[in-house]
């Protein structure tokens, strides 16, 4: 039997989570299902979505920075529509939709970024990235960040700086190493042998945390790269297109990267899309020329949907101002979230740039039971305190987040740039009311339990 369209909008949640778990990934299945996190949203536009039972939920998760413009933004679709009777894939031809948005995304890019290569993720733009950076200086070489993410295929994954996520699949690309984030120190340390590509790093770590590094960092690590020789790979893949307050996360310290990577917000909220953009020296070096032009491809990167989605979007983002509105809805929901944080104990720390922001928990618990299981308690609030604020704020609230990957005990704000101070307000009166309910880590995971044992008890 196969499902047509029409019958999978009549699916029940019941009915998908059993398709998910069969013939997707069971775990993840599992796993969201504990915390009933398995809704089915049916609905989305702009900061909102919409569950089968008619629910309305503010995302402030916003797909980790894809989703600038929001849910189904207009603009987008309406291109999407212009060009819907226009050739998506044709290989035998150079794509207009691709030029124009190699010229409008150089446009808004730090001055002296020029070549783009359009391809589908940020972990593809990485990628190419890393490919372009060892073509360009002959070397292997590559320095990234501990706490960094760049993405899970295998070059980006032997970049991300978490063993978790690496180990598996063992071994890695070679030439790989990490410094410490925010120390130019151990970065020189590492590059003063002079044969290192590329040293990749993000102007602020999302999956790390939401982790901001000293003033200066990003401008200093390009001073080392240029007098060791290497090149600087900034990764903007959830830090571009505003998110920050300005349209790039790093020109906060006036750089010019040799190679940016862009992705997740360059298609608007729609089409996959990605990219990465160098210098006119560091193209010419790996790509130049008949010879070396095709040495890096892709079927469906630059096809016309998502060209024509990524001119919508950057046109979207500019003419609105969202930037600068980023830059002001942070501020507010920053000064808002540290009179919090000087209320509750639980709160460790609040960061962020713009509508980039992490609330950090505590997770130390000195009592007993963490002695006489050997500190298992605190693991398992190191692993899982993040999921049971987001689960509270889901299921008590309707709010959406998340926890950053590789720093389980933060939960990350990164909604819409559209977001008003009227849903910042809402959300902050949320987790008052959770962390007025919840003083101490044992009376959230109790309320965590009876969350888990009804979700598990009405399937």
């Amino acid at each position: 039997m196969l499902y047509q369209i029409d019958e999978v909008e009549k699916l029940s949640r019941s009915e998908i989570r059993k398709l998910y778990s069969e013939y997707v990934n069971p775990g993840l299945a599992s796993m969201l299902g504990l915390l009933n996190f398995d809704k089915n949203f049916i609905r989305a536009e702009g900061c909102y979505v919409w569950d089968s039972e008619g629910n309305k939920y503010i995302d402030f998760l916003g797909a980790y920075g894809a989703l600038n413009l929001g849910h189904n933004p207009r603009e987008v679709r309406e291109a999407l529509n212009k060009v819907s009777s226009r050739p998506n894939l044709l290989q035998a031809s150079l794509s207009t939709y691709a030029a124009v948005l190699g010229h409008n995304l150089s446009e808004v890019a730090p001055q002296g970024l020029k070549h783009c290569f359009f391809c589908n993720s940020g972990a593809e733009a990485v990628e190419g990235a890393l490919k372009a950076a060892r073509a360009a200086t002959g070397k292997h070489k590559i320095i990234s960040c501990e706490g960094s993410f760049h993405g899970k295929t295998m070059g980006a994954l032997s970049a991300t700086g978490r063993k978790k996520y690496q180990t598996p699949f063992s071994p890695l690309v070679p030439g790989f190493e990490t410094a410490e984030y925010g120390n130019l120190d151990d970065l020189e340390r590492k590059l003063k042998s002079k044969d290192v590509a590329a040293f990749i790093v993000e102007p602020i770590q999302g999956e790390g945390g939401i982790i901001i590094p000293p003033e200066g960092y990003l401008k200093g690590a390009g001073e080392l790269c240029r007098r060791y020789e290497a090149l600087l790979i900034v990764d903007e893949i959830q830090t571009g297109f505003g998110r920050t307050g300005r349209m790039f996360a790093c020109e906060a310290e006036g750089i010019t990267p040799d190679i940016m990577c862009v992705a997740k917000s360059l298609g608007g909220g729609i089409m996959p899309a990605g990219a990465f953009i160098t210098t006119l020296e560091v193209w010419e070096k790996a790509f130049g020329g008949m010879e070396k032009c095709l040495l890096h491809t892709s079927t469906f990167g630059g096809n016309t949907m998502a060209c024509a989605a990524g001119i919508a979007s950057i046109n979207a983002i500019v003419e609105n101002k969202l930037p600068e509105r980023a830059g002001e809805m942070g501020r507010y929901m920053l000064d808002g979230l540290k009179v919090m944080k000087d209320r509750y104990s639980m709160i460790k720390d609040v960061r962020g740039r713009g509508l980039m922001v992490g609330i950090e928990f505590e997770t130390a618990e000195k009592g007993l039971l963490n002695r006489i299981t050997g500190g298992a308690v605190n693991k398992f609030y190191r692993e899982f305190t993040g999921a049971m604020v987001a689960g509270e704020l889901l299921n008590g609230h309707r709010i959406i987040t998340a926890y950053t990957l590789n720093n389980p005990n933060v939960i990350r704000l990164e909604p819409p740039l559209i977001i008003t101070k009227e849903d910042i307000d809402y959300l902050l009166n949320a987790l008052e009311d959770i962390f007025s309910k919840n003083s101490d880590l044992f009376k959230l995971t109790f309320r965590t339990v009876k969350t888990v044992a009804g979700s598990l008890f009405s399937r």
